[in-house]
Formats: structure tokens, C-alpha cells, sequence
């Protein structure tokens, strides 16, 4: 029976909670992966951030709306200004869009319990931790490949 360990990616990319969206969305387009552990300065696991956490963070900041509040509040009368409050709104941090304390298996976790959890919750990413440590991560593809190497 596959374990978790067999099946997560051990070089694990973290985010901190001060990161900035904007650096995170660039982390996760770069890397091509799906989402990573919010680690705090210790090293502790404090969260997990993933692409949908970051396309909600966009629809709570809809242009229509942002630029409604910023007429009200900002009188704009360059695009210059327009710039400065968009990017003031692009620097919320991590902390602000991530899920708190995140569900997490071990590496003896069986690969069909992972599966489940991930299903049942609606989870793409699951921090793999032992001993208070983050040592990998699975996603939605680990599981996938799994299911092509079973040809």
C-alpha cells in the first residue's frame, strides 16, 4: 500500500505570512504548483495558501468595486495615482488570504486516506509533517500519477 512519503514532494516551497500576494501568485506561477505551507519564522506550519485562495482574494477586490471605493476615498487625478492605490490593494500579505491552521497527514498516512481528505474537504494541497516540521507536500497531481502508474 503507497504512504504519503512515497508519493509528496519532499523540497517543499514555503511562503511567510508577511509575503506579499503579489509575490506568492508570482511563487506559485513559478514554480507551477498548485499551493505551499505558510511557515512562521520558527519554521511552524501557520497555514497553507493555494491559487484559490488567491482568486478569492481577487473577487473580494473586484476593479468595479475597487475603483468605486478609491473615487470615494482617493481623488484620482492621474494614472499615477490609480497606481499607487492599486498597488497599495496588491500589497496584502499572505496571512491575509491564507487557510489557518491546515489539515495535515504524516508520512505513513495511506495514499487513499490522503485522497479522501483531499475530496471530502476540497483540498488541492496537503502539508506531509513529522516531528512538528513540514518535510513535503501533495497535491492533486501526486495523487494523479498514482492513478497513470497504475497501467
Amino acid at each position: 500500500m503507497l504512504k504519503a512519503k512515497d508519493i509528496m514532494t519532499a523540497q517543499v516551497v514555503t511562503l511567510t505570512p508577511d509575503t506579499s500576494i503579489a509575490e506568492a501568485a508570482q511563487t506559485l506561477l513559478e514554480k507551477r504548483i498548485n499551493g505551499c505551507p505558510v511557515v512562521n519564522a520558527s519554521g511552524k506550519l501557520v497555514g497553507i495558501l493555494c491559487q484559490s485562495d488567491l482568486v478569492a482574494q481577487q473577487k473580494r477586490l473586484s476593479l468595479p468595486t475597487v475603483f468605486t471605493l478609491l473615487d470615494g476615498l482617493v481623488p484620482m487625478t492621474s494614472m499615477a495615482d490609480l497606481d499607487r492605490e492599486m498597488e497599495k490593494i496588491a500589497a496584502i500579505s499572505v496571512s491575509q488570504a491564507m487557510t489557518p491552521d491546515p489539515q495535515t497527514v504524516t508520512p505513513e498516512t495511506p495514499v487513499e486516506d490522503v485522497a479522501t481528505l483531499m475530496v471530502d474537504r476540497g483540498f488541492h494541497t496537503v502539508p506531509v509533517m513529522e516531528a512538528g516540521r513540514v518535510c513535503g507536500v501533495i497535491g492533486m497531481e501526486d495523487i494523479l500519477r498514482t492513478l497513470s502508474a497504475r497501467k
